[in-house]
């Protein structure tokens, strides 16, 4: 008899199947009807690919700032944090998760609150790495990179906020799926160190890619030049469009590692990246290429001589 499929699962599967849907309809031109079509391009447009589509004064009404973006990650570092001191207390102190956060998860996955007695070390390893992720996103949103006028619809804004809360759940969800094999120690084996180092690496290229994009906007004393956009060169992004959604996905990938690749959620969580940051991507491609005649007709949008 077949296990029934956790709303975690669910969540994740139906997420990933939304943005591929709307991957599929932007990159093959499909149309809908027209009111749903200048609904549906500002749903999935937000700041300079959003600048030249037509829309109605009612859609303007839900515009929020692009330079909010720092909110996500402040959300996250202070849920992820607390989350992730939840679980080193129940480690160091063998103290129990709180109720209200077991009562979430068994929610969550249907399985027994037993699952959560005893955290695996993938698990703390993904809070941290998870932490660590949005705390140098916020640093860079706030001292690095340079937000043009560019708005995100408030629909976009209230999903950026509770997807990091989600997220931070479905990390301590994936332990009941995880195999026990002793103490923290001896759970520490080489799909762990090879996550770690790529995140490292991918963390890394997307922090010199968004640092380029700054750099196209300031003077050599670092104040801000222009906010106006330009055909960005240098790093990766001679090889694609938008390297640092390629180096989002490459971290959650490296988390992937973390856990052993065995965790059904966490493929559901990287399907779902890779279709969100494709359209994304996507999206910035089609921007780039019609802005600029001579942007190189080689480079990809995503994934380098493939997407």
């Amino acid at each position: 008899m077949l296990a029934p499929i956790a709303i975690v699962d669910t969540i994740w599967f139906l997420l990933a199947l939304c943005f591929l849907i709307a991957l599929c309809l932007q990159k093959y031109s499909l149309k809908l009807p027209r009111s749903l079509e200048y609904v549906f391009q500002d749903l999935i447009r937000y700041g300079k690919t959003k600048d030249h589509i037509k829309r109605s004064n009612w859609q303007l009404v839900f515009d929020i700032s692009k330079r909010c973006f720092y909110h996500f990650y402040a959300v996250s570092v202070v849920w992820n944090g607390l989350l992730l001191l939840l679980s080193l207390r129940c480690v160091v102190m063998n103290e129990p998760l709180p109720d209200w956060l077991i009562d979430a998860l068994c929610f969550l996955t249907g399985r027994p609150r037993a699952a959560w007695n005893e955290l695996h070390l993938s698990v703390l390893l993904l809070q941290v790495l998870l932490w660590v992720h949005s705390l140098r996103r916020l640093l860079e949103c706030l001292f690095v990179s340079v937000f043009s006028n560019g708005v995100i619809h408030a629909v976009q804004y209230a999903f950026g906020l509770c997807y990091y809360v989600l997220l931070g759940l479905t990390v301590l969800c994936i332990n009941s799926s995880l195999p026990r094999s002793g103490s923290l120690v001896n759970q520490l084996t080489w799909h762990h160190v090879i996550g770690i180092l790529l995140f490292i690496w991918a963390s890394l290229v997307q922090n010199q890619s968004l640092s380029l994009l700054a750099k196209m906007r300031t003077d050599s004393s670092g104040k801000v030049a222009t906010l106006a956009h330009k055909m960005p060169r240098g790093g990766w992004f001679e090889l694609v469009s938008c390297p640092h959604y390629l180096a989002e996905l490459l971290i959650y990938v490296a988390m992937n590692v973390c856990c052993g690749c065995s965790s059904l959620t966490w493929w559901l969580v990287v399907l779902y990246v890779l279709c969100n940051q494709a359209l994304a991507a996507h999206l910035c491609h089609e921007y780039y290429r019609s802005k600029f005649e001579t942007y190189p007709p080689k480079r990809k949008a995503f994934i380098p001589f493939l997407l």
